[in-house]
Order: C-alpha cells, then sequence, then structure tokens
C-alpha cells in the first residue's frame, strides 16, 4: 500500500496524543478544532484503522495508534533537532577557508589577520595558496583571493584588507650613501644602483615617484633582479650595500629605526592603494563571510 500521509498530518495526530485532546492539540498548533478533528480522521481513512478512542471527556490512542505514535515520536523530535541546529549553525564558524594571495601580503599584512581570524573560529581549517597573478579563484579551488590594484570579473565582489593606503619608500644602507652619496632627486637616481623586482612575464617593477602634482618615472642602475614572489628577501641585499630598494615603506620600518637603512627621497615616496580581497558575489560560505566581516572590524592601517 502507498503510504500518502502527510509528515504535517502526523505532527498534529501527535499533537492530540501529547495534548489530551482536540482542542488543547488546536490551542498549541495554532488551528481550528475541526481542522484538527478532520486531519485525524484522514490519517485513519488512509491507513485503514483507527488511531484514537474518542469520548466526550477523553481522547486515547487505540493499539495501532500507540504503536504508530511509538514510531513516529522520536523521527519527528530528530526532525525537529535537526531544524533548529540548521538554523543556528549559521553562527558557528566551521569548514575550510583556501585563499590566492601574492607574496606582498604575506610577510606582514595576512599574518595577524589569520591569527586573529583562528584565536576567534578555532575550528576553521585555513589554506594559503601564493600566486602573484590575477587568477580565476573558482577554477584555482579557492573561496578568495588577495591583490593589488587588479580589475575583478562582474560575478566578483572586492573590499579593502588590511592597510588601505601604503607607500613605496626608497632606501639604502649607511655604506652604500657614504661609496656613492645620497640622491638629492630623482633625476640624479638614474646614476645609482638598485635592486629591482621582477612581474611575471618580465617586466621591472615601475619606480614611479610623486611629490605634490609632480610625477617621474625613474630608471636606475639595475644591479640586481628578484621575483615579485620573494618582495621582502630584498631587504637582505639592501643591507649588504648592492642598491637603492624600493618596496613598501612597512617593510623597511624596521630598518629605518635600526639605522640600517636610511631613507632616500622620502618626499617622493608615492602613496598607493592598499591590498583588496575579491570573492564571488553568487555564493559566501560561512568561513569566508566571517573572515570579511573580521576585516572589516579591524582598524585601517596606513
Amino acid at each position: 500500500m502507498k503510504n500518502n500521509v502527510s509528515p504535517n498530518d502526523l505532527q498534529v495526530f501527535l499533537t492530540v496524543l501529547n495534548e489530551g485532546g482536540f482542542r488543547a492539540a488546536a490551542k498549541r498548533l495554532g488551528i481550528a478544532p475541526s481542522k484538527v478533528s478532520t486531519t485525524v480522521s484522514r490519517i485513519e481513512k488512509q491507513l485503514g484503522v483507527p488511531l484514537l478512542l474518542r469520548t466526550t471527556r477523553s481522547v486515547r490512542a487505540t493499539e495501532q495508534g500507540q504503536v504508530l505514535a511509538s514510531r513516529i515520536q522520536p523521527l519527528m523530535t530528530e526532525m525537529e533537532t535537526a531544524c533548529v541546529e540548521t538554523v543556528h549553525s549559521a553562527d558557528v564558524v566551521k569548514g575550510r577557508l583556501k585563499l590566492n594571495v601574492p607574496g606582498a601580503v604575506m610577510p606582514d599584512i595576512l599574518p595577524p589577520l589569520i591569527v586573529e581570524y583562528q584565536r576567534r573560529h578555532p575550528t576553521v581549517e585555513v589554506e594559503i595558496v601564493m600566486e602573484n597573478s590575477l587568477v580565476d579563484i573558482i577554477e584555482a579551488g579557492c573561496d578568495a583571493g588577495i591583490r593589488y590594484g587588479a580589475s575583478v570579473e562582474k560575478d566578483m565582489i572586492s573590499v579593502p584588507i588590511g592597510p588601505r593606503v601604503q607607500q613605496l619608500a626608497l632606501a639604502a644602507a649607511p655604506f652604500y650613501i657614504e661609496k656613492h652619496g645620497l640622491p638629492e632627486t630623482p633625476r640624479q637616481l638614474t646614476h645609482h644602483y638598485a635592486i629591482r623586482y621582477g612581474l611575471p612575464g618580465g617586466p621591472l617593477v615601475p619606480w614611479a615617484l610623486r611629490n605634490g602634482d609632480k610625477t617621474e618615472n625613474v630608471k636606475p642602475l639595475t644591479r640586481l633582479i628578484l621575483s615579485v614572489s620573494a618582495l621582502n628577501t630584498g631587504l637582505s641585499y639592501a643591507q649588504a650595500g648592492l642598491g637603492i630598494i624600493g618596496t613598501f615603506r612597512n617593510w623597511l620600518d624596521d630598518d629605518l629605526r635600526a639605522g640600517t637603512l636610511v631613507p632616500v627621497l622620502p618626499d617622493w615616496w608615492a602613496e598607493h592603494e592598499g591590498p583588496r580581497l575579491y570573492y564571488p558575489s553568487r555564493f559566501t560560505s560561512t568561513p569566508l563571510r566571517a573572515f570579511i566581516d573580521m576585516c572589516r572590524d579591524e582598524t585601517p592601517v596606513r
């Protein structure tokens, strides 16, 4: 026999038994007593057996009704529990977060964010994939990506992450300055040795200087080229006096304070927009949503 009994109807039947009557069940369910009676009658007709013995004062289950109630009560309870847990599951952040990021955020921007994120959500497994070119994060199996000034597809959303503004600064070791002199104008840089960074495909990261409305694109004497995948490794070469380095100012702060590097043309250090987190607009997992919310909570750093 095909079972056409609705789970909703069975819940009405159980409520009658649990509340001890049709009127009490109707009040509990917020429906008319006549509808409760009609529903129970419909179940009995569909199953072909009586489920309830009705008197003017009480209602009790028949033998068949007792057997049915004992079987479906645990199932209904489990269904209700599952629904409640599903509703509250959005508040529990767990699972996996996979980020595709450039090397530029690895030394100092990303670590404090990930540490704070896992402090808040210790059950989330975080995976970081370092790649400097703009990638299709969906095809790469990532939840989100981080890039500098990169345009994103129409179905992507991007938000600032980490410092909202970063400076590209120039610095050199005192030993280098003693030997070659301190440049006083951007044009003098063309006679100085430089530690440069190469982008994927070969072009060098430009030295674009700015002072107010004035801009200068400088081409120094290239002495060493490093991949952008190894951005912060250039500091050791600069400290050794190999040449002037152009890099993020925040990477130079410790050396400038310690005197192992000295600033070069600080009035010409140009400001650029900081990194941005980009992710699909059509779906955001709970771990990613929690990461986005945390990044928005963080105080912007210059």
